[in-house]
């Protein structure tokens, strides 16, 4: 290997002159230029491969996108549609849309912020109202709570607060 070096160096130490433009250089620093076609090797080949997969890659990438988006809008049209289906019959009929209703089941059934999904697409910026349903009990203390529930909605008894929780599980409340 050492041999190989040698010879390389000592190409910087013999001076040639260029028959074209008549200019004194190295040896080490001549371009050399074939006149006709130069052969092919297996390393041009494999760099035309190359070349090709990677223009082939940001095609697909161009179209994947694409792809991937009119997936997303075809399975969030399909949504609403399959949520509603999964809904009892009359919660289906309700005319929210079924992005906006979270289920708590107990003591209130499900709760509505009704504009919630179009205040998340930045179609709208408020929440319009928001909805509390719940199925008629059997069980007398459930729709004593559920009672009460309306009865602090209807007397404006209720407030918003701000809990704070830690990766530790530490909980404080914002103050007001």
């Amino acid at each position: 290997m050492s041999d190989l070096l040698d010879t390389f160096q000592s190409f910087r130490t013999i001076y040639c002159v260029c028959p074209s433009c008549n200019n004194l250089m190295r040896l080490g620093d001549i371009r050399l230029q074939y006149a006709g076609e130069t052969p092919k090797t297996w390393l041009d080949e494999h760099e035309a491969k190359v070349i090709a997969l990677q223009k082939k890659e940001e095609k697909f990438q161009e179209k994947e996108k694409e792809m991937r988006k009119k997936a997303t809008e075809k399975g969030r049209a399909q949504v609403p549609i399959l949520v509603k289906q999964c809904f009892d019959k009359n919660l289906a009929k309700l005319p929210y849309d079924p992005y906006d209703i979270k289920a708590l089941w107990h003591p209130i059934d499900f709760v509505i912020f009704n504009g919630l999904n179009k205040l998340n697409e930045k179609k709208s910026d408020v929440i319009d109202d928001i909805v509390f349903i719940s199925k008629k009990s059997k069980d007398k203390e459930l729709e004593e709570v559920r009672k009460t529930i309306k009865k602090t909605v209807e007397n404006e008894e209720y407030d918003w607060r701000i809990a704070r929780v830690t990766d530790k599980g530490i909980v404080t409340l914002e103050d007001k």
